[in-house]
């Protein structure tokens, strides 16, 4: 699997993940709740920057990531533009972008381990009412983990496709990508049988 913790170390590396979650989900509030262009053009030019001071490296890196939103960002401003409302369209594709993006740096200044920590602080309270609070601690990290192993393989059969083909691969891929998916789905799902599955842990 991919390790989401970018290698490139910055100051952000040793601050709580707590911290860094609280100070996401506040970042957030702010966004869904602002609705003025200026506003978040400013949030979205403070995203980058926070991308930007750790280096070039760092920089490029975090981008890389965030190209899968590209084309849900054209979307919407096309779409705005249509129904000829593209002020809003703007705001929401910064809102969108800034939001993700935010998160992106999150996870790449944070280990696994600790975002998975803090969410299973949590959960605590759900656990003492019998909920079975470890399907949702796995659920929560392999979403987290194989979103960027999907891309990773959604990469590659572009690059399988083009060295084949001068064509666009397109919806060609998405078949292969589907069955792939599944396999690993099958793979993933018999480790965790063979881990003692999702039942909850008995407390002593």
């Amino acid at each position: 699997m991919i390790s989401l913790t970018s290698p490139v170390r910055t100051r952000a590396h040793d601050w709580p993940a707590a911290t860094k979650l609280a100070a996401l989900v506040a970042a957030t509030v702010a966004l869904a709740s602002a609705q003025g262009l200026v506003f978040h053009a400013a949030a979205a030019l403070v995203c980058l920057t926070l991308y930007a001071l750790p280096g070039r490296a760092f920089f490029l890196g975090g981008l890389a990531r965030l190209r899968v939103l590209w084309p849900f960002a054209v979307v919407l401003l096309v779409w705005h533009a249509v129904t000829g409302d593209l002020a809003a369209g703007f705001v929401i594709t910064l809102r969108m972008l800034t939001a993700v993006g935010l998160a992106n740096l999150v996870t790449m200044t944070t280990r696994l381990s600790d975002i998975m920590a803090v969410v299973h602080w949590l959960l605590t309270p759900l656990a003492r009412l019998g909920v079975n609070t470890r399907a949702l601690d796995i659920g929560i990290g392999l979403v987290i983990r194989m979103i960027p192993v999907l891309q990773d393989k959604a990469a590659r059969l572009g690059e399988s496709w083009r060295a084949r083909s001068p064509r666009r691969a397109g919806w060609r891929v998405v078949m292969p990508l589907v069955v792939l998916a599944l396999d690993d789905a099958d793979r993933v799902s018999e480790a965790l049988k063979a881990r003692g599955g999702l039942v909850q842990p008995d407390r002593e």
